[in-house]
């Protein structure tokens, strides 16, 4: 288990609902990835390089909705900037599986 965090802790990573818009395909990242468009609702379209093609076609992920981090900074991945976090779990290859929503909710929703 890792380390205890207070409640503050928590409240500062901003967790939000988005709905991804584009999937592209990134030759340039050292790990297979896809660049992805996220919208936000009211904070606006985000991006995020993910390493998700072992599970994920592009086409499969137009639509979904995802949780992401929206408060990093901006981190640069080869050519491309990426501006928000997707979250998943490793499986037992280490591939990601994209954390879920159960049921829709407005693309920006924060977790709480």
């Amino acid at each position: 288990m890792a380390e205890l965090i207070t409640w503050a802790d928590f409240e500062s990573v901003d967790l939000r609902a988005g709905t991804i818009i584009d999937v592209e395909d990134f030759p340039k990242a050292r790990k297979p990835a896809y660049q992805l468009r996220i919208d936000f609702g009211k904070l606006g379209i985000l991006k995020s390089s993910a390493q998700i093609t072992a599970h994920y076609k592009k086409e499969d992920l137009i639509g979904r909705q995802i949780i992401a981090v929206v408060n990093f900074p901006k981190k640069q991945i080869a050519d491309f900037m990426s501006e928000c976090l997707v979250t998943g779990f490793p499986d037992e290859n280490g591939d990601i599986v994209l954390s879920s929503i159960e049921r829709k909710v407005p693309d920006g929703t924060r977790l709480i």
